[in-house]
Protein backbone atom coordinates (compact mmCIF):
# COMPACT_ATOMS: atom_id res chain seq x y z
CA UNK A 1 0.00 0.00 0.00
CA UNK A 2 0.99 3.69 -0.55
CA UNK A 3 -0.11 6.69 0.75
CA UNK A 4 1.61 10.50 1.58
CA UNK A 5 1.12 12.07 4.72
CA UNK A 6 0.53 15.39 4.49
CA UNK A 7 2.64 17.27 7.00
CA UNK A 8 -0.72 18.97 8.77
CA UNK A 9 -2.18 15.27 9.03
CA UNK A 10 -3.29 14.62 13.06
CA UNK A 11 -4.96 11.40 14.51
CA UNK A 12 -8.01 14.49 15.31
CA UNK A 13 -8.28 14.70 11.68
CA UNK A 14 -11.02 12.00 11.28
CA UNK A 15 -13.03 12.09 8.84
CA UNK A 16 -15.41 14.04 8.74
CA UNK A 17 -19.18 13.83 8.39
CA UNK A 18 -22.67 13.84 9.84
CA UNK A 19 -23.72 11.89 13.00
CA UNK A 20 -23.89 8.31 12.05
CA UNK A 21 -28.18 7.12 11.26
CA UNK A 22 -28.15 5.40 14.10
CA UNK A 23 -27.97 8.01 16.87
CA UNK A 24 -32.16 8.63 15.74
CA UNK A 25 -32.61 4.91 16.17
CA UNK A 26 -31.62 1.28 15.14
CA UNK A 27 -28.15 1.22 13.56
CA UNK A 28 -28.21 0.78 9.60
CA UNK A 29 -28.54 -2.91 8.37
CA UNK A 30 -25.84 -3.70 5.75
CA UNK A 31 -26.42 -7.46 3.97
CA UNK A 32 -23.14 -8.61 3.40
CA UNK A 33 -22.64 -12.03 1.35
CA UNK A 34 -19.32 -13.44 1.59
CA UNK A 35 -17.50 -16.37 2.39
CA UNK A 36 -17.09 -17.26 6.22
CA UNK A 37 -13.48 -18.83 7.78
CA UNK A 38 -13.07 -19.97 11.32
CA UNK A 39 -9.66 -18.74 11.31
CA UNK A 40 -8.31 -15.40 9.92
CA UNK A 41 -9.53 -12.15 8.17
CA UNK A 42 -11.15 -12.64 5.01
CA UNK A 43 -14.35 -11.89 3.66
CA UNK A 44 -16.94 -11.19 6.32
CA UNK A 45 -14.96 -12.33 8.94
CA UNK A 46 -12.64 -9.05 7.48
CA UNK A 47 -15.87 -7.08 7.34
CA UNK A 48 -17.79 -7.63 9.86
CA UNK A 49 -16.13 -6.03 12.89
CA UNK A 50 -14.86 -2.93 10.35
CA UNK A 51 -18.77 -2.23 10.13
CA UNK A 52 -19.76 -2.89 13.73
CA UNK A 53 -17.03 -0.24 14.62
CA UNK A 54 -18.47 2.49 12.61
CA UNK A 55 -21.80 1.65 14.21
CA UNK A 56 -23.31 -0.69 11.52
CA UNK A 57 -25.21 -3.84 12.02
CA UNK A 58 -24.18 -6.72 9.56
CA UNK A 59 -26.37 -9.26 8.73
CA UNK A 60 -23.85 -12.31 7.73
CA UNK A 61 -24.49 -14.71 4.97
CA UNK A 62 -21.90 -17.14 4.67
CA UNK A 63 -21.13 -18.53 0.55
CA UNK A 64 -18.42 -21.18 1.99
CA UNK A 65 -17.43 -21.90 5.61
CA UNK A 66 -13.92 -22.96 5.77
CA UNK A 67 -11.22 -23.64 8.40
CA UNK A 68 -9.02 -21.17 7.38
CA UNK A 69 -8.51 -18.62 4.49
CA UNK A 70 -5.95 -20.15 1.33
CA UNK A 71 -3.44 -17.71 2.52
CA UNK A 72 -2.19 -20.39 5.25
CA UNK A 73 -2.11 -22.97 2.71
CA UNK A 74 -4.50 -26.32 3.34
CA UNK A 75 -7.73 -25.68 4.45
CA UNK A 76 -10.87 -27.24 4.97
CA UNK A 77 -14.66 -26.86 4.77
CA UNK A 78 -17.53 -26.62 2.04
CA UNK A 79 -18.73 -24.21 -0.31
CA UNK A 80 -22.51 -23.78 0.08
CA UNK A 81 -24.58 -23.81 -2.97
CA UNK A 82 -26.77 -20.96 -4.29
CA UNK A 83 -29.79 -23.27 -2.70
CA UNK A 84 -28.46 -22.51 0.21
CA UNK A 85 -27.64 -18.91 0.05
CA UNK A 86 -31.70 -18.43 -1.34
CA UNK A 87 -32.83 -20.25 1.64
CA UNK A 88 -31.31 -18.19 4.30
CA UNK A 89 -32.50 -15.24 2.77
CA UNK A 90 -36.01 -16.51 2.28
CA UNK A 91 -35.47 -17.22 6.24
CA UNK A 92 -34.67 -13.24 6.57
CA UNK A 93 -37.04 -12.45 4.04
CA UNK A 94 -39.69 -13.97 6.48
CA UNK A 95 -38.57 -11.93 9.31
CA UNK A 96 -38.72 -9.28 7.16
CA UNK A 97 -34.81 -8.03 7.18
CA UNK A 98 -34.59 -7.90 3.97
CA UNK A 99 -36.62 -4.96 3.44
CA UNK A 100 -34.77 -3.12 6.68
CA UNK A 101 -31.38 -3.60 5.02
CA UNK A 102 -29.98 0.17 3.34
CA UNK A 103 -26.73 -1.63 1.96
CA UNK A 104 -25.86 -4.70 -0.11
CA UNK A 105 -22.15 -5.90 0.02
CA UNK A 106 -20.42 -8.79 -1.81
CA UNK A 107 -16.64 -9.77 -2.44
CA UNK A 108 -15.34 -13.48 -3.86
CA UNK A 109 -17.74 -15.36 -5.58
CA UNK A 110 -17.17 -19.27 -5.40
CA UNK A 111 -19.43 -19.20 -8.42
CA UNK A 112 -21.91 -17.39 -10.78
CA UNK A 113 -25.03 -18.89 -8.96
CA UNK A 114 -24.10 -17.46 -5.80
CA UNK A 115 -23.77 -14.20 -7.77
CA UNK A 116 -27.07 -14.42 -9.57
CA UNK A 117 -28.65 -15.07 -5.94
CA UNK A 118 -26.59 -11.89 -4.42
CA UNK A 119 -28.45 -9.93 -7.54
CA UNK A 120 -32.01 -11.16 -6.80
CA UNK A 121 -31.28 -9.80 -3.31
CA UNK A 122 -30.32 -6.43 -4.70
CA UNK A 123 -32.97 -5.87 -6.86
CA UNK A 124 -35.74 -7.44 -4.21
CA UNK A 125 -34.72 -4.85 -1.74
CA UNK A 126 -34.17 -2.13 -4.39
CA UNK A 127 -37.73 -2.47 -5.12
CA UNK A 128 -38.94 -1.06 -1.84
CA UNK A 129 -35.75 0.81 -1.29
CA UNK A 130 -34.90 2.68 -4.35
CA UNK A 131 -31.79 4.62 -2.76
CA UNK A 132 -30.38 1.09 -1.70
CA UNK A 133 -26.65 1.26 -1.92
CA UNK A 134 -24.70 -2.05 -3.24
CA UNK A 135 -21.12 -2.24 -2.89
CA UNK A 136 -19.43 -5.05 -5.24
CA UNK A 137 -16.10 -5.78 -5.16
CA UNK A 138 -15.21 -7.40 -8.16
CA UNK A 139 -12.56 -10.04 -7.18
CA UNK A 140 -11.21 -11.46 -9.75
CA UNK A 141 -7.45 -11.52 -9.50
CA UNK A 142 -4.45 -9.71 -9.12
CA UNK A 143 -0.71 -8.76 -9.77
CA UNK A 144 1.25 -11.74 -9.97
CA UNK A 145 -1.18 -13.84 -9.52
CA UNK A 146 -3.28 -13.61 -12.73
CA UNK A 147 -6.65 -14.22 -12.04
CA UNK A 148 -7.75 -16.85 -9.92
CA UNK A 149 -11.75 -17.08 -9.89
CA UNK A 150 -13.69 -19.79 -11.50
CA UNK A 151 -14.51 -19.55 -15.12
CA UNK A 152 -17.32 -17.68 -15.51
CA UNK A 153 -16.84 -15.11 -12.60
CA UNK A 154 -15.26 -12.51 -14.73
CA UNK A 155 -18.01 -12.59 -17.80
CA UNK A 156 -20.89 -12.82 -14.64
CA UNK A 157 -18.98 -9.53 -13.07
CA UNK A 158 -18.30 -7.22 -16.24
CA UNK A 159 -22.19 -8.42 -17.79
CA UNK A 160 -24.68 -9.10 -14.86
CA UNK A 161 -22.98 -7.33 -11.39
CA UNK A 162 -21.69 -4.08 -12.86
CA UNK A 163 -25.13 -2.93 -14.30
CA UNK A 164 -27.03 -3.41 -10.35
CA UNK A 165 -23.84 -2.42 -8.54
CA UNK A 166 -23.63 1.08 -6.96
CA UNK A 167 -19.82 1.22 -6.55
CA UNK A 168 -17.60 -0.85 -6.94
CA UNK A 169 -14.14 -1.16 -5.83
CA UNK A 170 -11.61 -3.09 -8.41
CA UNK A 171 -7.75 -3.16 -7.75
CA UNK A 172 -6.12 -2.19 -10.70
CA UNK A 173 -5.77 -5.64 -12.10
CA UNK A 174 -9.47 -5.82 -11.88
CA UNK A 175 -10.51 -2.23 -13.19
CA UNK A 176 -8.05 -3.34 -16.56
CA UNK A 177 -10.13 -6.67 -16.83
CA UNK A 178 -13.32 -4.73 -16.70
CA UNK A 179 -12.02 -1.70 -18.93
CA UNK A 180 -10.43 -4.43 -21.40
CA UNK A 181 -6.56 -2.52 -21.60
CA UNK A 182 -4.12 -1.68 -19.36
CA UNK A 183 -3.66 1.71 -17.90
CA UNK A 184 -0.86 3.67 -19.03
CA UNK A 185 -2.00 7.44 -16.71
CA UNK A 186 -3.96 8.57 -13.85
CA UNK A 187 -6.11 10.91 -16.44
CA UNK A 188 -6.41 7.31 -18.37
CA UNK A 189 -7.89 5.31 -15.55
CA UNK A 190 -10.08 8.58 -14.86
CA UNK A 191 -11.56 8.42 -18.35
CA UNK A 192 -11.85 4.53 -18.44
CA UNK A 193 -14.28 4.89 -15.15
CA UNK A 194 -16.23 7.26 -16.54
CA UNK A 195 -17.30 5.09 -19.83
CA UNK A 196 -18.30 2.58 -17.10
CA UNK A 197 -20.24 4.49 -14.37
CA UNK A 198 -24.28 4.74 -14.71
CA UNK A 199 -26.69 7.47 -14.73
CA UNK A 200 -29.12 5.80 -12.51
CA UNK A 201 -29.71 2.48 -10.27
CA UNK A 202 -29.54 -0.92 -12.34
CA UNK A 203 -27.74 1.19 -15.09
CA UNK A 204 -24.04 1.12 -13.66
CA UNK A 205 -22.18 2.44 -10.64
CA UNK A 206 -22.22 5.86 -9.27
CA UNK A 207 -19.02 5.56 -7.97
CA UNK A 208 -15.59 3.38 -9.26
CA UNK A 209 -12.93 3.07 -6.48
CA UNK A 210 -9.17 1.86 -8.13
CA UNK A 211 -7.22 0.67 -4.83
CA UNK A 212 -3.57 -0.62 -5.19
CA UNK A 213 -2.98 2.05 -8.40
CA UNK A 214 1.08 2.19 -9.90
CA UNK A 215 0.63 3.74 -13.07
CA UNK A 216 4.00 4.66 -14.69
CA UNK A 217 3.21 8.41 -13.76
CA UNK A 218 2.79 8.24 -9.99
CA UNK A 219 5.64 8.05 -8.19
CA UNK A 220 7.07 4.19 -7.54
CA UNK A 221 7.47 4.53 -3.55
CA UNK A 222 3.47 5.25 -3.71
CA UNK A 223 0.74 3.62 -3.48
CA UNK A 224 -2.73 5.34 -4.61
CA UNK A 225 -6.42 4.97 -4.64
CA UNK A 226 -8.55 6.87 -7.27
CA UNK A 227 -12.24 7.32 -6.83
CA UNK A 228 -14.01 8.70 -9.80
CA UNK A 229 -17.94 9.92 -10.08
CA UNK A 230 -19.29 11.31 -13.28
CA UNK A 231 -18.75 14.92 -11.71
CA UNK A 232 -15.20 14.49 -9.91
CA UNK A 233 -12.14 12.49 -9.02
CA UNK A 234 -10.16 11.82 -6.22
CA UNK A 235 -6.69 10.23 -5.75
CA UNK A 236 -5.57 9.75 -2.42
CA UNK A 237 -1.43 8.44 -1.75
CA UNK A 238 0.23 6.51 1.04
CA UNK A 239 3.82 5.44 0.71
CA UNK A 240 4.29 2.29 -0.69
CA UNK A 241 4.65 -0.94 2.24
CA UNK A 242 6.60 -3.40 1.03
CA UNK A 243 4.94 -6.77 2.93
CA UNK A 244 5.81 -9.72 1.70
CA UNK A 245 3.51 -11.80 1.91
CA UNK A 246 0.68 -9.35 1.72
CA UNK A 247 -2.29 -9.88 4.24
CA UNK A 248 -5.09 -11.58 3.05
CA UNK A 249 -8.55 -9.87 3.43
CA UNK A 250 -7.33 -6.42 2.58
CA UNK A 251 -10.07 -5.73 0.08
CA UNK A 252 -13.04 -6.83 2.08
CA UNK A 253 -11.51 -4.83 5.19
CA UNK A 254 -11.32 -1.42 3.13
CA UNK A 255 -14.82 -2.07 1.02
CA UNK A 256 -16.42 -2.59 4.65
CA UNK A 257 -15.24 0.82 5.75
CA UNK A 258 -15.71 2.83 2.47
CA UNK A 259 -19.16 1.17 2.99
CA UNK A 260 -19.58 2.38 6.60
CA UNK A 261 -18.47 5.82 5.89
CA UNK A 262 -20.81 6.34 3.38
CA UNK A 263 -23.84 5.44 5.40
CA UNK A 264 -22.76 7.29 8.15
CA UNK A 265 -22.94 10.41 5.50
CA UNK A 266 -19.98 11.22 5.37
CA UNK A 267 -18.83 13.08 1.58
CA UNK A 268 -17.28 10.43 -1.16
CA UNK A 269 -13.46 12.38 -0.92
CA UNK A 270 -14.24 12.03 3.12
CA UNK A 271 -15.24 8.57 2.84
CA UNK A 272 -12.27 7.51 0.74
CA UNK A 273 -10.12 8.73 2.49
CA UNK A 274 -11.09 7.14 5.66
CA UNK A 275 -11.03 3.71 4.20
CA UNK A 276 -7.25 4.54 3.18
CA UNK A 277 -6.13 5.97 6.12
CA UNK A 278 -7.45 2.83 8.17
CA UNK A 279 -6.47 0.64 6.01
CA UNK A 280 -3.01 1.77 5.74
CA UNK A 281 -2.74 1.73 9.35
CA UNK A 282 -3.43 -1.75 9.67
CA UNK A 283 -1.57 -2.63 6.90
CA UNK A 284 1.91 -0.98 8.40
CA UNK A 285 1.29 -2.21 11.71
CA UNK A 286 1.24 -5.90 10.25
CA UNK A 287 4.21 -8.30 11.26
CA UNK A 288 6.05 -9.41 8.37
CA UNK A 289 5.26 -13.08 7.54
CA UNK A 290 1.60 -12.62 9.04
CA UNK A 291 -1.25 -13.69 6.65
CA UNK A 292 -3.99 -11.44 8.26
CA UNK A 293 -4.61 -7.50 9.54
CA UNK A 294 -4.12 -7.50 13.10
CA UNK A 295 -7.91 -6.07 12.69
CA UNK A 296 -8.60 -6.87 16.48
CA UNK A 297 -5.40 -6.06 17.74
CA UNK A 298 -5.55 -2.38 16.33
CA UNK A 299 -9.29 -2.04 16.26
CA UNK A 300 -8.81 1.73 17.33
CA UNK A 301 -7.44 2.76 13.94
CA UNK A 302 -11.08 1.25 11.85
CA UNK A 303 -12.61 4.21 13.17
CA UNK A 304 -10.01 6.76 14.21
CA UNK A 305 -6.87 5.96 12.33
CA UNK A 306 -3.66 8.03 13.53
CA UNK A 307 -2.58 9.35 9.96
CA UNK A 308 -4.99 10.74 7.80
CA UNK A 309 -4.49 10.86 3.94
CA UNK A 310 -6.46 13.17 2.24
CA UNK A 311 -7.87 13.10 -1.20
CA UNK A 312 -6.83 15.20 -3.43
CA UNK A 313 -9.14 16.46 -6.41
CA UNK A 314 -7.41 15.36 -9.81
CA UNK A 315 -8.45 15.34 -13.28
CA UNK A 316 -11.58 18.09 -14.75
CA UNK A 317 -15.00 17.57 -13.83
CA UNK A 318 -17.54 15.37 -16.58
CA UNK A 319 -20.83 15.20 -16.67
Amino acid sequence: MSAAVPPSASPAAAVPGPASPAEAGDPPLVLSIQSHVAFGHVGNDAAMLPLQMLGIQPVAVHTVQFSNHTGYGEFKGQVFPPAHIADVLDGLRARGVLQRCTAVLSGYLGDAGVGEAILAAVQEIRAVRPALRYLCDPVMGDVGRGVFVRPGIPEFLRRRALAQASIITPNQYEFELLHGAPLASVDEAINAARALLGDAPGAGPSLIVVTSLRTPDLPQDRLATLAVTGGAAWLVRTPYVDLQPLPNGMGDVFSAVLLGHLLRGAATPDAVSGAVSSLYALVSRTTPGQRDLPLVACREQIAQPSEYFAAEPVGSAAR
